[in-house]
This record gives C-alpha cells, structure tokens and sequence, in this order.
C-alpha cells in the first residue's frame, strides 16, 4: 500500500516548494527527505525543523496519509519583540484598545 504526503519548503519570503510524494506505508520522516530529493536539492535544509501540520516532529515519526510536512526556517525576530515593536510604532495613543490611557503612562498602559 502507498501513501500521499506533501512536503513543503519556504526558503526566503514568498517563495514556496511544494512536492507530492507517494510513498510506501510505515515511512518515516527522515526517509520522506531522502525520497524527495532535497537534501541535494537545498544546501541548508539539513539544520531546519520539522513539523506536520504545523507541530514540531522527529526524523523518527512515522508518517500517515495526507499528511504535511513542513521544513521550518528558524526565526529571525522574536515574536514578542515584534508586536512590541509593531505596537510603539502604529501610534498606541490614536486608536485601539490603550486609545484612552492615564496621562504620563508608558505606551500599552
């Protein structure tokens, strides 16, 4: 019996690699990679995280039908520090949730 699986890949902002495998039952991780070539492919897919669907897994995880497996890029920016930066940045005192705020307060209080 076989399986589909798609594997996907963004290496750098809005570029995506997608692949539709057809692999065998009992398929690990690992083996989906070696099986769709990009480890030749791509140069830096060896350090990235993996994850099905969206939740981080191993090399050793079995594989089911339908299944997503998606290359992770670590990230760049820390995601609080982010929002933080986004929220200082749109002009807390106009608009939104802290509109009204005690005078003299620091920006989100």
């Amino acid at each position: 019996m076989s399986m589909q699986v798609v594997l996907v890949f963004s290496p750098a902002a809005r570029e995506v690699h997608e692949a539709e495998l057809d692999l065998p039952d009992g398929t690990t991780v690992a083996d989906a990679l070696r099986a769709s070539g990009w480890l030749e492919r791509f140069k830096d897919v060896e350090g990235l995280s993996l994850a099905i669907w969206g939740r981080r897994c191993a090399g050793t995880h079995v594989l089911r039908e339908g299944d997503r497996l998606e290359l992770l890029r670590p990230l760049r920016v820390d995601p609080k520090v982010a929002r933080r930066e986004r929220f200082t940045g749109q002009g807390a005192r106009s608009a939104g949730l802290f509109a009204k705020r005690r005078p003299n307060s620091k920006a989100g209080y």
